[in-house]
């Protein structure tokens, strides 16, 4: 048996590069579709080259323009993993226009291109908490380590969906319309509605992949801004754990098509932006410098993943513990300092 072809889109950020060192590994064919926008991606494509060589295949790709090669590339492939997006809410609210192009119709030409191929690859779409919005028919109650729920241990998939912000918007859009290709025209999909991940290649910034910006923060020795008042709280996983869970639900598409997913770490894995400061000190053994400012529109107070459905359809469960992941965040920091001094100023 061949092994199978893969797509990646957005396969040059921190998700898409994790997850194509992880295929490669396991002797998949990969193709990585990136437009190497973001901050980080060719350094990320640079890696994986020097690990892999030639093992892979590299094509510059804007979802929102370049239809004809999507089709293309849509056309060879046997599973579509589709990370390309417009990721922060800030910027969703200066721009609210562009990240609808990308997130909605930039989607939207992804599914197109896989309902006009003869192959009908499947495709993985990674959605986002966000679609649930701030959840306030919720109590909520605080804690040592942050919020959590009065009556919950997490949300699952039956939570009633609440778009808040364009980016909640746009990504619940795009959400919706997968699942939908799968009731109407019998794709098969699957949408993965993800919290807070982490990890090694994640060159967060302020306003998006806080956990590794705080790491690189503290390693550049610059103070960071809490906005709210630090309890807010997620369930974080980390990045091994969800590549291995994206390779499972390709090796078992036909149990999950058309389905949701809430993807995080859990309760057991939950921790607030305090917490995480705290933890982040104890692993560098020095203070890190912190200063606080408002609320960011669209911030939920807590968001905590309940896994169990999908642990119930494929018996996957996170393994990671987070003191284990953030120590591997500060190593890969550590070597990439200079990196970060250049891209930071």
């Amino acid at each position: 048996m061949k092994n199978k072809t893969v797509l990646i889109i957005g396969g040059a950020g921190f998700i898409g590069i994790n997850n194509a060192d992880y295929l490669l590994s396991r002797k998949y064919n990969v193709i990585l579709a990136d437009n190497l926008s973001r901050n980080g991606s060719a350094l990320n494509l640079e890696w994986l080259r020097k690990k892999w060589g030639e093992s892979f295949e590299f094509i510059k790709l804007d979802i929102t323009v370049d239809k004809d090669k999507l089709d293309v590339l849509v056309a060879k492939v046997d599973a579509v993993y589709h990370f390309a997006s417009q990721i922060a809410v800030t910027i969703s609210v200066l721009n609210p226009m562009h990240d609808f192009m990308v997130n909605a119709m930039g989607t939207l030409n992804v599914l197109e291109s896989i309902r006009n191929s003869q192959n009908k690859p499947m495709l993985l779409f990674s959605s986002t908490n966000k679609v649930y919005g701030s959840m306030e028919n919720l109590g909520i109650k605080p804690t040592g380590d942050g919020y959590r729920y009065e009556s919950l241990q997490g949300i699952n998939e039956i939570q009633l969906l609440d778009f808040h912000s364009p980016y909640g918007c746009s990504k619940g859009a795009a959400d919706q319309y997968v699942r939908d290709y799968a009731r109407v025209f019998g794709l098969k999909t699957v949408v993965f509605r993800q919290s807070c991940i982490y990890g090694t290649h994640q060159f967060g910034v302020e306003d998006q992949g806080w956990v590794a910006w705080f790491a690189i923060s503290a390693i550049l020795d610059r103070p960071i801004t809490i906005y709210g008042d630090g309890h807010q709280s997620r369930d974080v996983l980390f990045v091994d754990d969800l590549c291995e869970l994206y390779e499972m639900a390709l090796r078992n598409i036909s149990k999950l098509s058309g389905k949701t997913y809430n993807i995080g770490g859990g309760p057991i894995n939950t921790l607030s932006v305090l917490g995480t400061i705290g933890r982040l000190e104890r692993i560098l053994g020095k203070k890190i410098q912190a200063s606080f400012s408002d609320w960011r529109v669209g911030d939920q107070k807590v968001f905590i993943s309940d896994v169990g459905l999908i642990a119930k359809d494929l018996g996957w469960r996170p393994t990671t513990n987070i003191d284990d992941g953030l120590k591997k965040v500060v190593n890969w920091a550590k070597k990439t300092k200079v990196i970060f001094e250049k891209l930071h100023g």
